[in-house]
């Protein structure tokens, strides 16, 4: 992470004389004044939150690309995908595991058709890094379903 023009390592194997939790509280408040997902999780933004616990927030877009369209972020500060590390395992998983519950709640699950086709759907993206369409460098997981067309879509 850069602030100004000063690196600061905020790896949890560079504070060893902390805990891991300590060091989670730390990546918070670093990144509190200039991260606008961290605002909302310390609930300094509002939003249209659809789930929370300990770990994560659920939230809708602000300029959603369908009818469902909900943001899942970890409520510690993780850059991108690319800068998870294996302490994150757990908590990517929960991510993953969320999607499908807010998905059945919000009317987009795939469901079975009395003519045994699938019907409704919904997609998760996480867009990593400039290239890979990142806006905000906060790790965030794009929970994106309902009737299509969908923007950017036929």
């Amino acid at each position: 992470m850069s602030i100004g023009t000063k690196h600061v390592d905020l790896r949890q194997d560079h504070w060893p004389q902390i805990t891991a939790r300590q060091s989670q509280q730390c990546l918070i408040e670093v990144k509190v004044d200039n991260c606008i997902f961290c605002k909302i999780a310390a609930k300094q933004i509002p939003s249209g939150i659809v789930y929370e616990d300990e770990h994560l927030l659920a939230f809708k877009d602000i300029n959603p690309a369908a009818p469902v369209h909900l943001l899942i972020i970890p409520k510690v500060h993780i850059d991108t995908l690319s800068a998870v590390e294996q302490q994150h395992t757990e908590l990517l998983g929960k991510m993953l595991a969320l999607a499908p519950k807010l998905a059945q709640e919000h009317g987009c699950a795939p469901s079975r058709q009395a003519d045994g086709s699938l019907a409704g759907g919904y997609k998760t993206l996480i867009n990593t890094g400039p290239d890979g369409g990142q806006e905000v460098y906060h790790l965030h997981m794009h929970m994106i379903g309902g009737p299509k067309p969908w923007r950017g879509q036929r």
